[in-house]
């Protein structure tokens, strides 16, 4: 392993001094409850028994005792998520897999899972950033029952592992272990389905052959298959070494998935403080940690979600991340890995060329990783540039991967697709914002254009529609930020902002809503804080006022007069409907408490103030 470059170094630095504070009170109370011994048995006796009534004769005799590692489970299982169906079955193995150890394993509870593929466009987008909070608090009570020695998380998608780590932090004195179901196996490519899209968005296909098409895409169980947040999740969790080694991306309901989650469960009774090599995720999960999280984003293009979620997961740890360390970062750390909307290939193509055990390892020979950092498999980060297969006896192995066998979609440091990270932070007189560049063309990294401001995406749907969109124009949709409506994802402007462009028209988007990790070709500045309801600068802008775009400067400029600009008024939109129907009511309260996007939209902490006070 080469010596840390320099950059990540000091960006490493600035995050440990920023953090300080916040850091060493939540380590003193991680420390506090530690210090305890093994937690079910501070219980009262009525307690106790209540923790283990509906248990078997086995079990029930075992959690009497004291000896016994109990394992919680957390689970996201439902039937509707196709990367959540196959949880339905893990329950079981991990208890039979416990009782291998002499351990017992039962579930702590269950979180909601969202879709956000269903729900993109309709009202229930609108409940998908909260859903993280809820998935947060929905996991702390589970875990409050204080029977577990620790804790296996079963997440797979968007907001899900942000909602889970972030309570698991919360417990920090709990040993945890993220356990993943797979990707689906690949269906129709993901470049064909987008392309059916674009037609429908024209005009040139019916629905039957859109649905043909998403259905052939999106066909089984498992994570959907090209490069947005699920998957950027489970890069993450690798890359944090909350996974087993090659753990993130084997398909489910296979021998090796099952023996993964087997070993996932041996790994957390040894982790325990019953157990050999006692790690609390609080003490494991480290600013090393982090920062190595955002590497991996900037490596493999990951989704613009993770600007706001790893800022979150951070907090939860007591660590202060913010959008100038990734933009710091990414000017260091190069684009190794092409997966769509980034390029053809899926995620299986990704695991087959040598996946997270070749970029792991490419990263720590070039310096470009922490390596020294704690994991749930105790070794360091050089011990995950291993693939798992299953040997002749059907054991698992692990073989070191040292070679990309496909160079279309991994690469090594010294070969990048290029020279810097697929994300940047825009600032200027519209406030900050962020930006996928990955897979904008070279020639559309600068647009400058008069706005054309919509207040949802369905209006700039209507006006293309109406053959109102033929020009160069910056598409300005406002009023999308995490106060006003949830900062909902904005789909729908992707086909429709995807034709404009293949028509020659030089096009953007800036909103305070966002795009995710499906993020495609054309320049979108997104995430804007302050956003429009709060005062902020897009709540300024009129129909007509040129704004530039320059991510290759790093700027997102309304080109109006300073004059002009001090005197306007802000425009006030009525959101009401937005904030009814669909248990969205429901919400108000956290619509009322979120921070901004760029301190993580989160309703945990005086966020904002922290970073205001410690930038």
């Amino acid at each position: 392993m080469n010596v840390l470059n320099p950059v990540i170094a000091e960006v490493t630095q600035r995050v440990i001094k920023r953090s300080h504070h916040h850091r060493t009170a939540y380590l003193a109370r991680i420390d506090e409850a530690c210090s305890h011994g093994v937690y079910r048995h501070r219980l009262g006796c009525s307690n106790l028994a209540h923790a283990f009534a509906a248990s078997n004769v086995i079990d029930k005799t075992v959690l009497r005792g004291n000896v016994t590692p109990n394992i919680g489970i957390v689970t996201a299982y439902n039937d509707m998520l196709s990367a959540h169906q196959p949880y339905a079955s893990y329950p079981q193995q991990i208890r039979e897999a416990a009782r291998l150890v002499g351990a017992v394993a039962q579930v702590a509870g269950g979180v909601p899972a969202m879709c956000d593929g269903i729900t993109q466009g309709r009202s229930g987008m609108e409940l998908s950033l909260f859903s993280r909070e809820v998935i947060a608090l929905a996991s702390a009570v589970a875990l409050s029952h204080d029977t577990y020695d620790a804790v296996l998380m079963l997440g797979i998608c968007d907001k899900i592992v942000p909602g889970l780590l972030i309570a698991a932090l919360s417990f920090g004195h709990l040993p945890t272990i993220f356990v993943p179901s797979g990707p689906m196996p690949s269906g129709l490519p993901n470049d064909s389905k987008a392309k059916v899209r674009q037609r429908y968005a024209e005009g040139k296909a019916t629905r039957e052959q859109l649905l043909d098409a998403e259905a052939g895409a999106y066909h089984a169980p498992g994570t959907c298959n090209f490069y947005g947040t699920a998957n950027s999740n489970q890069m993450l969790m690798e890359m944090m070494g909350l996974h087993l080694p090659g753990a993130s991306f084997v398909q489910p309901n296979t021998p090796l998935r099952e023996a993964l989650t087997r070993a996932a469960v041996y790994r957390a009774v040894a982790m325990t403080a019953l157990g050999q090599e006692f790690m609390p995720i609080g003490r494991m999960i480290d600013e090393r940690s982090i920062v190595n999280g955002v590497i991996g984003l900037h490596a493999t293009g990951g989704s613009t979600n993770h600007l706001m979620h790893l800022v979150a997961m951070a907090h939860a740890g007591g660590i202060c991340l913010t959008l100038d360390d990734f933009d710091a970062l990414s000017r260091v750390v190069p684009l190794l890995a092409r997966v769509y909307p980034n390029g053809h290939a899926d995620v299986n193509d990704f695991h087959q060329a040598g996946g997270m055990p070749f970029l792991i390892g490419t990263l720590l020979d070039a310096g470009l990783l922490h390596g020294e950092v704690h994991t749930v498999w105790g070794k360091g980060m050089s011990a995950y540039r291993v693939m798992p297969s299953l040997g002749a006896d059907g054991k698992l192995v692990w073989n070191e991967f040292n070679t990309s066998s496909n160079r279309e979609v991994l690469r090594p440091v010294d070969d990048p697709f290029r020279a810097d990270g697929g994300l940047r932070v825009l600032k200027g007189n519209l406030g900050t914002a962020v930006i996928k560049v990955s897979s904008i063309p070279a020639g559309r990294m600068v647009v400058e254009a008069p706005a054309i401001i919509f207040h949802e995406q369905e209006a700039l749907q209507s006006a293309f529609e109406r053959g109102e969109l033929e020009r160069d124009f910056v598409a300005v949709v406002r009023f999308q930020g995490p106060k006003a409506v949830g900062m909902p994802e904005l789909h729908k402007l992707t086909p429709v902002l995807g034709v404009l462009q293949a028509r020659g028209y030089r096009v953007a988007l800036v909103t305070d809503g966002r795009m995710s990790g499906a993020s495609g070709k054309v320049p979108a500045a997104i995430h804007v804080t302050p956003e429009a309801i709060d005062a902020g600068p897009l709540g300024k802008l009129r129909d007509g006022d040129l704004i530039r775009l320059d991510a290759m400067a790093g700027s997102l400029e309304a080109k109006v007069d300073a004059g002009t600009w001090a005197a306007r008024d802000q425009v006030h939109v009525d959101l009401s409907r937005h904030h009814v129907g669909m248990g969205r009511e429901l919400f108000a309260c956290l619509r009322n408490a979120v921070g901004s996007a760029k301190t993580g939209a989160t309703i945990f902490g005086k966020h904002d103030r922290h970073h205001a006070a410690e930038d």
